[in-house]
């Protein structure tokens, strides 16, 4: 089969869509399936163009076998006007990338933002291809819910996009327990129009190794014993209880806080780093997926949050999946469907929710019992072997997507 991926954000960004979706094309690939991928010039989670595309409109490029056009938009991060100006320039521009690509069998698109389903079904309609609308957060739920924009005008544009998404996708794919539902019971999506692909793993590149000593000492973090944040630093985390958790830490000098990666809340968290005077805690630019595995071998603990919103009791952030692969034990700071997953495995602490006292003891508890720590590392990379493996999640959607076709002539579901 052809698949074609439409979505605003792919590598070399970083941050959770663009790694889940790299992990769905390169399985696909090594599948036997053709992909080509609809992109933007890379700017996430900085909000500039990344250095060699800034003069682009339009780059054809390969990655590991999978040709992906990229487009300009307008480059920002953050909320407000500038956010949604940053979504709509991609849902134009995005049509000349899909003119540039080959015709599928199906085109897959991201959400969010929730308007690209608009030029993805004009494609459709024009290939006469089925639509997959691969919802990845409940937009505009997330939006206001999370007090990111009041409801008016404009979120009353977005539940109409909203709706009509998801009556005109021939499929709609959850990534979660939770989005799938909602979309049930909240979205009214008929159950047989419902794909389930969640989060996972690449389980070897992800594997526990060695400590990387060089790491370390490039670093200057030798004997220090690592929390690491690898993954994006946004709203959505609440990472200043983490450097407040790290505040409480402070005459442990041995327990340090790495974060990994870039977002729209760094300038923030570097100011308040300063502000409390914590010298615990360092800052490092994001790094390709691929150069993530020696920053979890010098973790002895894997950290993800979310702050204390009930829509997001129905997420799994996908750093999740790379820390419990690599074998390391995780502290989540949350509840609802990731903080039962994590109970599930036995591997890992969960605090409530920007808490962090709560956090802070965990983190204690973890490096003063060793044993405890390997047992739960151990626990985690079994769990994901059995059942977050991305070769086998895969693999299980694409039976998910074929099985209409083996129904009678005529029971088929075509693209709307």
């Amino acid at each position: 089969m052809k698949f074609l991926i439409l979505t605003q954000y792919f590598p070399p960004e970083t941050g959770g869509a663009a790694t889940r979706l790299q992990s769905l094309a390169a399985e696909l690939s090594r599948a036997g399936h053709d992909v080509e991928v609809v992109t933007a010039l890379p700017n996430y989670p900085e909000g500039r163009i990344l250095p060699g595309y800034a003069t682009c409109f339009y780059r054809r490029e390969y990655r590991e076998g999978i040709t992906v056009h990229r487009v300009w938009l307008y480059a920002s991060v953050g909320s407000g006007l500038r956010r949604m100006l940053n979504y709509l320039s991609f849902t134009l521009t995005s049509c000349f990338g899909l003119v540039h690509a080959q015709k599928p069998d199906y085109v897959f698109v991201e959400s969010p933002p929730l308007f690209l389903s608009l030029p993805a079904f004009v494609a459709c309609l024009l290939w006469k291809v089925p639509l997959i609308f691969n919802v990845a957060d409940l937009w505009p739920d997330v939006i206001t819910d999370g007090g990111f924009l009041r409801d008016g005008i404009a979120v009353r544009c977005m539940r109409v996009i909203e709706r009509w998404s998801y009556q005109r996708a021939s499929y709609v794919t959850a990534v979660t327990d939770g989005i799938r539902d909602a979309l049930l019971q909240k979205k009214h999506v008929p159950p047989d129009k419902i794909l389930f692909l969640p989060n996972g793993a690449d389980t070897t590149r992800f594997r526990p190794r060695p400590v990387s000593r060089q790491l370390k000492a490039r670093m200057g973090l030798e004997g220090k014993r690592i929390v690491l944040w690898a993954g994006t630093l946004g709203t959505a985390h609440g990472l200043e209880y983490v450097l407040q958790a790290a505040k409480l830490l402070e005459q442990r000098s041995e327990i340090h806080f790495l974060f990994v990666g870039s977002g729209s809340v760094k300038p923030r968290l570097l100011q308040l780093r300063e502000t409390m005077k914590l010298r615990n805690v360092t800052f490092c630019e994001p790094v390709p997926l691929e150069d993530l595995p020696p920053y979890f071998s010098i973790a002895e603990i894997g950290l993800a949050s979310l702050i204390n919103i009930s829509i997001y009791e129905g997420a799994r952030p996908s750093k999740i999946f790379p820390i419990l692969a690599s074998g390391k034990p995780i502290i989540f700071a949350g509840a609802g469907e990731t903080a039962r997953l994590i109970r599930k495995a036995r591997a890992g602490i969960v605090t409530p929710p920007e808490d962090p006292v709560s956090l802070a003891n965990a983190t204690l508890h973890l490096i003063e019992n060793p044993p405890l720590s390997r047992e739960l590392g151990e626990n985690g990379r079994r769990f994901v072997e059995t059942n977050f493996q991305w070769s086998r999640l895969v693999d299980n959607w694409i039976s998910q997507l074929r099985a209409p076709l083996m129904r009678p002539t005529g029971s088929t579901r075509a693209a709307s």
